[in-house]
């Protein structure tokens, strides 16, 4: 089978697994009891991490928090600035995101507007209740989100967002790559517009880290988050990148409360071995990101152009000219693409959208006008190691 389901996840690199085994084995020490050579070395491992990390980015590496993966660093930081925000320094309370964003985004969103209290959508809540309709009721918890529309790309429109900042605007959070057509959003300038009008900016640059260049040191931007499993690193762990402009800590408040790890921000014992392999991931895709970027971008090439041939028809979505690398999302006329995965499953593993919302109908298919297209959307995503024998041998 050729597995070509990589924004999904990644398999993980011979290199950071040997870099996390030891951590797994003999070098078992807890980082945060310092004194003893077990935790001395776990302590090192962790901020050399922390460095390698920062690197990729072109970050500090006191800018770096590690989580336990991109959904955590999203909540972390919409939830934490909002609350600190509203409570704390009484600034606002009113959040701009779009209608295609990860699911962590938008549920999180959701749920600071009052509209959701779990992750399960009010059809599965009144499923659950023998179909009689749900009760639940909107919660006022005092702060109010935009979702704005997006172009036929999936891409926020700059005049759409700097038409909706108002005066109690604190936070404007939008993904860099779609994670299902993969089309970039033009983050520089929306940054730009969010520093213009002095509020703060966050992007989920998960499915992009590794695969384009980010340099946060050249964009105006506030917080980003990031997950190891998208870049041939382990599941668990992920990162948030939260700016620091002067000699303090920036302020918001912690998502999990506990003990002092992560510089206060992130409460809990550190999985050292799974931040190893983060930070190998992460100087790994920093090394071959050239290579990596030319590799994917020949494979994407020839992909098409066997889709082609083979599915009359076939129509490529997102944007030609600014997308991630590797990232085909498409509509083939004639199939059903549940179906369709099923029968090839045998052969070839790729999907019908993100994995977070698997078992429904793509809400970025639907947020781009083409709902009643939507079982045809199939998703194919390529990674370093694929070749193009072993695509040519697929017959998709």
């Amino acid at each position: 089978m050729i597995y070509l389901d990589n924004s999904a996840t990644t398999p993980i690199d011979p290199e950071v697994l040997d870099a996390m085994l030891p951590y797994l084995k003999e070098e078992y020490g807890n980082p945060s009891s310092r004194y003893y050579t077990l935790a001395v070395n776990a302590e090192k491992a962790v901020e050399q991490s922390r460095e390698q990390v920062a690197t990729l980015i072109n970050a500090e590496p006191k800018e770096i928090i590690f989580t336990g993966g991109a959904s955590e660093s999203n909540n972390f930081i919409i939830k934490g600035i909002a609350d600190y925000k509203k409570y704390y320094e009484e600034k606002g309370n009113h959040i701009i995101t779009s209608t295609v964003e990860h699911k962590s985004i938008l549920q999180t969103c959701k749920f600071l507007n009052g509209d959701v209290f779990w992750n399960k959508s009010e059809k599965s809540i009144a499923s659950q209740f023998l179909k009689k309709k749900s009760t639940t009721k909107k919660i006022d918890r005092g702060y109010e989100v935009s979702f704005l529309p997006v172009n036929e790309y999936a891409q926020v429109e700059r005049n759409t967002f700097k038409d909706t900042i108002k005066e109690n605007t604190i936070l404007a959070s939008f993904i860099w790559g779609n994670n299902e057509i993969g089309s970039l959003n033009d983050i520089a300038d929306l940054c730009s517009i969010a520093k213009e009008q002095r509020i703060l900016f966050h992007s989920d640059a998960t499915q992009v880290l590794g695969k384009i260049d980010i340099d946060v040191k050249k964009i105006p931007i506030n917080f980003l988050s990031m997950s190891a499993h998208k870049i041939y690193g382990p599941k668990g762990v992920g990162a948030a990148f939260v700016r620091q402009t002067g000699l303090s800590d920036y302020k918001m408040t912690s998502l999990i409360h506990g003990g002092l790890q992560e510089r206060g921000y992130r409460a809990g014992t550190s999985a050292v071995h799974n931040i190893v392999g983060f930070g190998k991931a992460c100087e790994i895709a920093k090394r071959d990101m050239n290579e990596y970027i030319k590799k994917i971008s020949e494979l994407e090439i020839e992909a098409k152009k066997m889709l082609t041939e083979k599915y009359p028809g076939i129509e490529f979505l997102g944007d030609p000219d600014h997308h991630i690398p590797g990232v085909i999302g498409m509509l083939i006329p004639g199939i059903i693409n549940d179906m369709f995965i099923k029968d090839i499953a045998d052969k070839c593993a790729i999907s019908s959208g993100s994995a977070c919302g698997i078992g429904e109908p793509s809400y970025v298919i639907k947020e781009i006008g083409l709902e009643n297209r939507s079982s045809n959307f199939i998703r194919l995503t390529l990674s370093k190691n694929n070749n193009l024998y072993r695509l040519k041998r697929t017959r998709v």
